[in-house]
């Protein structure tokens, strides 16, 4: 059996089923072992052989966060039989060189084994070219490496449990299983969410009995996901596809190329956001609760709330252990205790901010993909945050003078769609087929913008009919309106949950009615591959 995605017969149908049903038939205590067993098959199933570096992944950070305990152990009995403060400092000083060491070579492993399957090819492709343009009569071979599906989300779950254990939020987990079934869990393994031990190791471990409302929830979740990505996603792919791919055949004005920005920024939301349900889905009909990844991100009226709101996980994780460790470095605390004395409160630490948002977001970029149109795209967005934390001072005055109440509905709502614009940007340069065409296309939408394809009837050519069109209208109408209720504070499942019978079924049947009925497969279209499975 291959599985290609979440959202497929392979998945929702056998696989789900049959990990759920053995779930159910094994004893309490071989609850968690079933998952294991289970996570490990969805593995093989996806990438076979390569399932080797993920089980050389889990090993690694389990030895090295039982040395690190180790360590600390010995640093306590010794720190216990010292006679002179002099003594315990020195203990502690060695022990810390110690440990550091120890984090470095989980680091150094598991994200050495990602950027060697990953970035290698890159790496040389850009060194030959620097070779050409210099003249230099030399050349070095590029690697083709097969790298495993989800390395990039497991090898980050790797890093922030070995820093956790050195930082003593957590410790070391002598039980190995409990360690792979973190890393291995085959709902998140393809495209996260990106977990933390503390929050999911445990429960996934407590072979909690399976229960009604987390089945039908569970569902529930899983459904709205498929009506995400097959009807919309997967309907936006030709159009989107047709855009970005013959943008220079059909010379297609800014009016197009801004329109493929719009529905590529769509259907990215769509597929992932969709699929990150079904991930949710899954992992509370076993009783597990997987972290949230997206909080209605286009409700954003900035772009530093925009990626609080999107993709969460992987941005707390950057804050937590790229941002934060830059900032609190004594070099950089040294620089903002002095320009805090020379540029006053607010520019004082944004010598250092600017910093660390340059590591994060160039690690942003790379994380994405292998190539100058993601660094690009990261350095786009360290841009826009940067640029709005040096003006920030200037647009309060200037609101202050101009009495601009930014709580008013016209202004939020200004805020709202620059923020979309500016996303749908950055997501141009994200989809491009690589820096130079992200360039060319930027350069027709600022210079030849026109809304004369929008109405002209250039859309209807581009792979969809005007059936289409409307289907995609009235399935946004519906992932809109559960987005203004959540955005409330509310629960669409809860409210619907309260219903009568009668009112909560035809809900339910309508939803999976219309993805079978208007989901975008069979002849003419072309199902989009998972996005973030390919990061």
């Amino acid at each position: 059996m291959k599985i290609t995605s979440y959202i497929s017969v392979a998945f929702l149908a056998i696989f789900l089923p049959a990990a759920l049903l053995l779930y159910t038939i094994v004893p309490k205590k071989a609850r968690p072992f079933a998952i294991l067993v289970a996570s490990f098959a969805f593995f093989w199933f996806i990438s076979e052989f390569l399932i080797l570096y993920l089980i050389a992944s889990i090993l690694s950070i389990y030895l090295l966060a039982l040395l690190l305990e180790r360590l600390k152990s010995k640093r306590d009995s010794a720190l216990q039989a010292a006679a002179s403060r002099e003594e315990k400092k020195q203990i502690k000083k060695q022990s810390q060189s110690k440990q550091l060491a120890v984090v470095i070579a989980g680091v150094v492993i598991n994200i050495g084994m990602l950027a060697v399957l990953k970035y290698s090819p890159f790496l040389f492709t850009n060194i030959n070219l620097f070779f050409r343009l210099t003249h230099m009569d030399a050349a070095v071979e590029v690697p083709q490496f097969l790298a495993p599906i989800g390395i990039s989300f497991y090898s980050l779950q790797a890093v922030s449990y070995i820093h956790d254990v050195y930082k003593d939020k957590i410790k070391a987990d002598k039980n190995i299983a409990r360690v792979a079934l973190f890393m291995s869990f085959f709902p998140i393994i393809m495209e996260g969410p990106i977990c933390r031990y503390a929050d999911t190791a445990y429960d996934l471990y407590a072979g909690k009995r399976l229960q009604f409302k987390n089945l039908t929830f569970g569902a529930q979740r899983i459904a709205f996901g498929a009506f995400k990505k097959m009807v919309i996603a997967d309907r936006l792919n030709i159009i989107v596809t047709t855009i970005f791919k013959d943008y220079e055949a059909f010379d297609y004005d800014g009016g197009l190329i801004a329109l493929g920005a719009i529905l590529y920024t769509l259907e990215l939301y769509m597929e992932f956001s969709g699929t990150i349900d079904v991930v949710i889905g899954s992992g509370e009909m076993f009783g597990v609760r997987i972290p949230e990844n997206f909080r209605q991100p286009f409700f954003s009226r900035s772009i530093s709330e925009f990626w609080q709101r999107w993709h969460i996980t992987l941005g707390t994780w950057f804050r937590d252990y790229i941002f934060y460790p830059v900032t609190m470095s004594k070099p950089m605390k040294k620089m903002t205790k002095s320009c805090r004395k020379k540029l006053g409160r607010h520019y004082g630490p944004l010598p250092a901010s600017i910093i660390a948002f340059f590591c994060v977001w160039l690690c942003n970029g790379l994380w994405h993909g292998a190539g100058w149109e993601y660094i690009f795209f990261g350095m786009y967005h360290f841009a826009l945050i940067s640029l709005g934390s040096l003006i920030l001072p200037l647009t309060n005055s200037l609101f202050e003078k101009w009495h601009i109440d930014r709580n008013k509905l016209p202004y939020k709502i200004f805020a709202i769609i620059r923020t979309a614009l500016l996303v749908c940007i950055g997501e141009l340069i994200f989809n491009a087929r690589g820096l130079k065409d992200a360039l060319k296309m930027l350069k027709v939408l600022f210079t030849k913008f026109t809304f004369k394809s929008w109405v002209d009837g250039s859309v209807l050519s581009l792979g969809l009919d005007i059936h289409d069109v409307i289907i995609l209208i009235l399935a946004v109408a519906v992932v809109f309106a559960v987005g203004i209720i959540k955005e409330k504070g509310k629960s669409p499942r809860e409210l619907i949950a309260q219903k009568p019978i009668f009112v909560r079924w035809p809900i339910y049947i309508a939803l999976v009615v219309a993805t079978v009925v208007f989901g975008a497969y069979g002849a003419g279209y072309i199902p989009i591959d998972p996005i973030y499975a390919n990061f």
